[in-house]
């Protein structure tokens, strides 16, 4: 992972983005931390700062997150941005994964959360945390879209799929197709291949980017 991140804060309350600041500062591979009041100020500063991860309140004046994130991914397509929010409604999670976000925290996360966050979406990965990958997993239906993956899951990959986003481990999983569990772990290494994805959070985002189920 790099060690000389540059840190951007997206919020339109201070007292939040002072406490967040004085913590990252104590990180080491953190070289320069800054803020923006909304969005439309990130986006004036995006290109002089080059930011490496961008922590972006949701819901914010002049120009709310999932705007601002959408916008900011044209300018800087290589910009991993975080969202933050006070609420785990579903609704505002799924918008800002289209939006192309690779990490969802709470505000009231442990700062632990923040610094796992910042790590996995660095390397390539995404983060959700515990409290919102719960929800969007209770919100999951079964009922699909017309999925826009190009990728071939075969309808059986489908069906475990589902479950694993459920959050239902490989022997529930297995119970409940009436399969062995050794046919489910199979299932869920070549979705893990086919979908490029490493987690169990990875495999949500995927799921909900290519409106595999309804949410």
């Amino acid at each position: 992972m790099k060690t000389d991140l540059i840190i951007y804060l997206v919020d339109d309350h201070a007292l939040f983005r002072e406490g967040v600041k004085f913590l990252l500062s104590n990180c080491s591979y953190i070289t320069s931390i800054h803020e923006a009041n909304n969005g439309r100020e990130l986006l004036d500063m995006v290109l002089e700062v080059k930011p490496d991860v961008i922590l972006m309140d949701i819901e914010m004046p002049e120009l709310n997150g999932v705007d601002t994130t959408r916008q900011v991914l044209k300018i800087m397509p290589d910009a991993k941005v975080i969202a933050l929010s006070m609420y785990a409604h579903q609704s505002f999670y799924t918008d800002m994964l289209d939006a192309g976000a690779k990490g969802f925290l709470l505000k009231n996360s442990k700062f632990e959360d923040v610094q796992a966050a910042i790590c996995e979406v660095v390397k390539g990965g995404n983060y959700f945390s515990p409290e919102i990958l719960n929800s969007i997993i209770k919100g999951f239906s079964n009922k699909s879209t017309t999925a826009l993956s190009n990728i071939d899951l075969s309808s059986r990959e489908v069906e475990v799929l589902f479950n694993i986003c459920k959050g239902l481990s490989n022997q529930e999983i297995a119970d409940l197709l009436i399969i062995s569990k050794r046919t489910v772990d199979k299932h869920r290494e070549n979705i893990l291949l086919k979908t490029q994805s490493r987690n169990t959070a990875e495999l949500v985002v995927f799921a909900i980017k290519n409106k595999y189920f309804v949410v």
